[in-house]
């Protein structure tokens, strides 16, 4: 596609994909890649991840635990942390091919794997990426819809008691939610949200906090801490063979409470030009948001097991293992909704990129696809309003007829740990570094490759066969 600026011309490949697609400036406002100058920084880079990191994922790991039991609950949420954070560092470092400081640039994950890796590898990650950013808008999207209802039903049982059932759709909040999603995806790029994942992040330590309070508010009202080494027991209720796949499960709840690679190159494509160089920030700023994250969920979901043991709801505000002060609940739920709306923004903003890049490159002289105009921080156009609107419907229905929020979670997180997470960072890093196959480090890479790949398998067995179980229940739409 030939885009004009400023007279000069410059091909981009129709499979780029920037989420600095949409911005237009003065050519003394431009970076060393002819794009408008990044601005982002340590700072807005780990609200970035922390939006995308403390999700909803942290109310199902008092339950995750609460499978695995004391020892390997923490064990294995520690693991993940460290395996995560490791293959960050790595994949981080493949921002700029060549030179970290002067080197081409890759705009998204995409783009890394075709400057390092290329051939089919870029088709299967295109899928695997596409499809999980698509999987936690769904997921996003049955999250926000429980807080919802959970808020009308916190007072539906201050008012009436805890035996009324205080049922009720959660569809019409489901609506409400895409309806919101319509407006805030008229921001046209990554690096306007900023503000949003700001108010997002500190949304997510608001209902974490309170999760963490009344766990431990729990904990002491029950006169001791509950749970087992072992986690849940079988018996009544409880098969060996449930208890496997739930432990599998588990570890994929972990998985998705962790999940943030699939957008890490689209967050540094947003911070300002070197020095110091983008991977440098990135790295520190992935140090400060992983370590932030895992005092929390090992905070929220260890208080969270020891305050309801075997007995520890898929979501901790939600699933009603607390009652009062309803005022607090709602509070809290209030939160995450906030906190999914930025969430749903930051895991969507690429996949926008991208089909409006690839439009744009397909057809370049339709008006329909280019004309736009600004309102604030909004950049409207036909094809912007109508698209995106079509996305947000899209990811509502499915919503609306897969509303297992705990097993969605467990499913997303399996899918896409192995392939996003450790696979392409560590083949990136071996190519791009030289690493020679046989070395100790080659040898070390591999096996850790090849373990995360035994654990996502078995953690995808695990979800699939808990939504197999779910689905034998469940009436589409019926909320």
């Amino acid at each position: 596609m030939a885009v004009g600026n400023g007279g000069a011309k410059k091909v981009v490949a129709p499979m780029e994909v920037s989420v600095e697609a949409g911005n237009a400036g003065d050519a003394a406002w431009m970076d060393d890649d002819g794009r408008p100058r990044r601005s982002g920084t340590f700072w807005t880079a780990s609200a970035h991840i922390i939006t995308a990191v403390i999700g909803s994922g942290v109310l199902s790991l008092a339950w995750a635990i609460a499978q695995l039991g004391w020892v390997a609950g923490p064990a294995v949420m520690l693991l993940f942390a460290a395996v995560i954070y490791y293959t960050s560092t790595l994949l981080a470092e493949c921002y700029r091919t060549g030179d970290p400081a002067t080197g081409k640039r890759n705009y998204t994950y995409m783009d890394a794997v075709r400057s390092n890796l290329g051939g089919p590898k870029v088709i299967f990650c295109g899928v695997i990426q596409y499809a999980n950013l698509v999987g936690v808008a769904i997921g996003y999207t049955i999250a926000s819809s429980i807080s919802m209802r959970a808020i009308r039903r916190a007072d539906c049982f201050h008012a009436n008691g805890h035996a009324d059932p205080c049922k009720s759709s959660s569809n019409p909040y489901m609506i409400l939610f895409g309806l919101v999603q319509i407006v805030f995806s008229q921001i046209p790029d990554f690096d306007q949200i900023w503000w949003l994942s700001i108010v997002a992040a500190v949304m997510s330590f608001t209902y974490s906090g309170i999760g963490l309070s009344l766990g431990i508010t729990q904990t002491i009202s029950n006169g001791g801490i509950k749970g087992s080494l072992t986690g849940i027991s079988i018996g009544v209720g409880i098969t060996a063979t449930q208890k496997v796949w739930r432990s599998l499960q588990a570890f994929g709840d972990i998985a998705f409470a962790y999940s943030f690679s699939n957008i890490l190159i689209e967050i540094q494509d947003t911070i300002r030009a070197p020095p110091p160089s983008e991977a440098k920030v990135m790295k520190q700023a992935t140090r400060l948001s992983v370590a932030t994250t895992t005092v929390f969920y090992m905070l929220c979901g260890c208080m969270g097991y020891a305050a309801f043991g075997d007995a520890a709801p898929d979501n901790l505000l939600t699933g009603f293992g607390f009652y009062e002060p309803f005022w607090l609940l709602d509070i809290a739920n209030v939160a995450i909704v906030v906190h999914l709306v930025g969430a749903y923004q930051v895991f969507c903003q690429p996949i926008f990129a991208f089909v409006e890049r690839w439009a744009a490159s397909t057809w370049p002289d339709s008006v329909f696809i280019s004309r736009e105009f600004r309102v604030g921080p909004f950049a409207l156009s036909v094809f912007r309003l109508t698209w995106r609107s079509a996305f947000v419907c899209l990811t509502t229905v499915f919503a609306m007829l897969l509303p297992f929020f705990g097993n969605v979670v467990g499913l997303l997180g399996a899918v896409s740990f192995w392939p996003l997470t450790v696979y392409f960072p560590v083949e990136m890093y071996i190519r791009q570094r030289g690493v020679p196959g046989r070395s100790m480090q080659g040898i070390c890479l591999r096996m850790l490759s090849v373990g995360c790949l035994i654990v996502s398998i078995a953690a995808a067995a695990g979800s699939i066969a808990n939504v197999i179980e779910a689905l034998k229940v469940y009436k589409p739409f019926s909320g």
